[in-house]
């Protein structure tokens, strides 16, 4: 039996199949036993490394874990809230008719986007030091959301323009047709579909900025939450595998409920359009026909 993506598996491949799947399960045993002896050889799996986390007090997450994390986070909401619209500007602008928009906003994002993050933080931190009256307890705050900030708006101005142009050319030629504008176009046509084919691509960025705030904490100084890995595991008694394991289960956590409330919103907003085409409101209406009247169809980004 075949589908429309594949040929069904004949009795051979059923047979190799069973074979592959009790092979990669022998050997991730092998490798989770030799992980688990090694780590019991070192003393690492004692009961008194994982007492702080496991043993019912709060003391390590009240006083290291959640200050660490509410750095974290509030590194990566203000880079979030500032380069989604700025990546969405500037991929808007890649796309123009005019030169003079199109080319300086492809220098802006080629540039800042072929440069590492780490480098653009450290530059950042000695521009804030030598150019502004920034205290030294900020000063890792502010350069740690700016590197995030001009690094992720670069990628994600790719991922607009990228979204944008996955849509049908018919969609656009056919609203030109009827007398809309080009702003007009990427504003009730483009713009509300292809937020659908970029939020995974979106979302995908916005973990990797909620895991690059971990570079200010290594190199900067900022307390954010993996810093908080290395002075707990201080405080301790060198308990670096159980500060780090339980440091990874809230990153992990962290961002697997941002991917899950990704989903959700996306499978929301597949379900709620009824069509293909963009829902165009009455006052867009009266444009239209003003538009269409006068024989207008000029103007743009």
């Amino acid at each position: 039996m075949s589908s429309v993506l594949y040929d069904a598996p004949g009795p051979g491949a059923k047979r190799r199949n069973i074979l592959y799947t009790v092979g990669f399960l022998v050997a991730f045993a092998a490798v989770a036993w030799w992980v688990y002896s090694a780590l019991s050889d070192k003393g690492q799996l004692e009961w008194v490394l994982w007492k702080p986390y496991l043993g019912g007090s709060t003391e390590a997450y009240s006083t290291y874990i959640w200050p660490g994390l509410q750095n974290t986070l509030k590194a990566a909401a203000l880079a979030m809230v500032i380069a989604l619209p700025l990546g969405a500007v500037f991929g808007i602008a890649r796309l123009s008719d005019h030169v003079w928009i199109r080319v300086p906003a492809s220098i802006v994002v080629e540039f800042f986007r072929a440069i590492p993050v780490l480098i653009l933080m450290i530059f950042g931190n000695a521009l804030y030091a030598d150019y502004t009256d920034i205290t030294s307890d900020d000063r890792p705050l502010y350069a740690v959301v700016t590197g995030l900030v001009l690094y992720n708006a670069s990628v994600l101005a790719e991922v607009v323009r990228a979204g944008i142009l996955s849509l049908p050319k018919g969609q656009s030629e056919a609203a030109m047709a009827i007398g809309l504008r080009k702003n007009q176009v990427m504003r009730l046509i483009l713009l509300p579909q292809a937020v659908t084919a970029m939020l995974p691509a979106i979302v995908s960025q916005l973990v990797v900025i909620v895991k690059d705030t971990a570079l200010g904490g290594a190199v900067l100084t900022f307390p954010e939450l993996l810093s908080a890995a290395n002075t707990m595991s201080g405080y301790y008694g060198a308990n670096t595998i159980a500060s780090l394991t339980v440091v990874a289960v809230i990153f992990l956590a962290l961002n697997f409920s941002l991917t899950s409330f990704a989903t959700w919103l996306e499978r929301r907003l597949r379900r709620g359009k009824k069509s293909t085409g963009a829902v165009v409101p009455p006052s867009a209406v009266a444009d239209i026909a003003g538009t269409a009247g006068t024989g207008a169809g000029g103007g743009g980004i």
